[in-house]
């Protein structure tokens, strides 16, 4: 076993896939689950890897919950929204329970690895079967097989941080895949509980993600979104350290058609990485880049380690070595101490970067963070003000930016059928913004060439290049 990074061994996971095999035969197993998961793009992962596991057990998956035997909550807990919408959704449940008392209820997942939530969940919500946290995910057949031959709820939260490799994956779309290159973070900014709930940084071995790559290629992926906290921080704890940026590297010589990742650090940004991007045939020229204040004042309240002057160069130096990069960002309004001089500089800070799309956030406090301690607790119909006058000033300059690809020539990769006409098809052009072109389900799946020709609200419409 590496010492520096933990990896789970292949006797575990040979042990693990004992307990499938043995589930798989149970007269009395679930037959059919649903699993529903909030929060990022790790979370959604996760859910791939539980489904992939059930699906080994011999279950299908139900479209609705309601319909479900097995039913998991796959939680996320970094704003307090995600955790009430989850535990509301689980108190739904216990209705259902009431006309099928074999409905099986699981919750995993962040809000679990909380100290003491998985206890308080299980004594409030005494309905439920089985509770564990994400460094337990590896032991979930196991840890299902005592759900079904015990008549007790079953709880595990282990804190060990380890690596778990091999496991069966059941992707939610077969053009693209998550490929995770590591876990947890050692950021510790003050508002964010990711590193007490996902642990500290592990990053997988080269090989490993490679190979992985290589399977993924094979078996016809098209785009590959690569998967970490912090992306840019990529090698600590290999025996033999690499970057990001070398890892992306060998990604694009092995000529994956599209690579995408999430989530950049600002201040983890390097030039070799802007370099790599710049120079490489499959990376796309996108990037999400969380800011998260434009004042320097709070981004030091917010332990962010970056001010707004080296978040503005770093910015200048991606749109300098990859014109026309698609930009992206998260950013909290309302943070304690946060003065309307403070908001007055996100806001200036938006007008100058003019983001391509936002991700706008009122603080909310998680226990266990510094800042959910601090003094000056701005007031809620003060959040709410800002965080209303950010989304019209973004969404007034967003028209603009998104109007350079007005008569542009962009490559759509499908995700399906368009929501507002069975004669469209969408997905995302290179530049990471969602465009709707004429298509049908034939399309679903397939890298298609069109010239942007229309813009509604923050979609791109198109014509497919032959029908010029």
């Amino acid at each position: 076993m590496n010492r520096i990074n933990p990896v789970v061994t292949p006797e575990e996971i040979a042990r693990q896939q004992e307990f499938i095999r043995e589930i798989a035969t149970m007269p009395h197993r679930p037959k059919t689950y649903h699993i529903v998961t909030y929060g990022c793009q790790m979370n959604a992962h996760d859910s791939e890897k539980l489904a992939g596991m059930l699906d080994e057990m011999g279950m299908t998956p139900a479209p609705k919950r309601e319909e479900a035997d097995f039913v998991i909550f796959n939680t996320c807990c970094v704003r307090d929204n995600a955790e009430r919408r989850a535990l509301g959704n689980i108190t739904w449940l216990k209705e259902v329970r009431k006309t099928r008392p074999e409905l099986i209820i699981a919750v995993c997942g962040c809000m679990i690895q909380e100290p003491g939530m998985a206890e308080r969940i299980l004594k409030q919500y005494r309905f439920i079967d089985l509770a564990f946290g994400t460094s337990n995910l590896h032991r979930f057949p196991e840890l299902l097989c005592m759900t079904l031959e015990k008549n007790e709820p079953v709880v595990e939260v282990d804190k060990e941080d380890v690596i778990p490799e091999g496991l069966p994956v059941s992707r939610l779309r077969p053009e693209s895949a998550y490929l995770t290159v590591m876990y947890g973070c050692d950021n510790f900014c003050s508002y964010c509980i990711v590193p007490f709930v996902r642990g500290r940084e592990r990053s997988r071995e080269p090989g490993a993600i490679l190979r992985e790559a290589e399977q993924l290629l094979s078996s016809g992926v098209r785009e590959i979104m690569l998967l970490g906290q912090n992306v840019n921080s990529y090698g600590k704890g290999l025996e033999n350290p690499v970057s990001f940026a070398w890892l992306l590297g060998q990604l694009d010589r092995m000529s994956v058609p599209r690579i995408r990742f999430m989530t950049s650090h600002p201040k983890d940004l390097s030039d070799e990485l802007i370099e790599t991007m710049a120079g490489s045939a499959h990376i796309l020229p996108q990037f999400h880049l969380p800011v998260q204040s434009g004042s320097n004042r709070i981004l030091e309240k917010m332990n962010r380690r970056y001010t707004r002057e080296r978040y503005i160069e770093r910015v200048q130096s991606l749109r300098s070595a990859v014109p026309g990069i698609g930009l992206s960002t998260d950013i909290i309004v309302g943070f304690p101490g946060e003065t309307e001089e403070d908001f007055g500089d996100t806001m200036d800070l938006v007008r100058e970067i003019r983001y391509d799309s936002a991700f706008t956030f009122i603080y909310s406090p998680r226990v266990g963070t510094r800042a959910a301690y601090m003094p000056d607790q701005v007031p809620e119909d003060v959040s709410n003000r800002r965080i209303r006058e950010l989304i019209a000033l973004q969404e007034d300059l967003q028209r603009t930016t998104l109007g350079r690809f007005l008569g542009m020539e962009e490559e759509v990769l499908v995700e399906g059928i368009s929501r507002r006409s069975g004669a469209e098809v969408s997905g995302k052009g290179k530049h990471g913004v969602s465009i709707t072109l004429p298509g049908g389900p034939e399309d679903i799946g397939k890298i298609v060439p069109c010239r942007v020709k229309g813009l509604k609200n923050n979609t791109l419409t198109a014509e497919r290049k032959e029908e010029k």
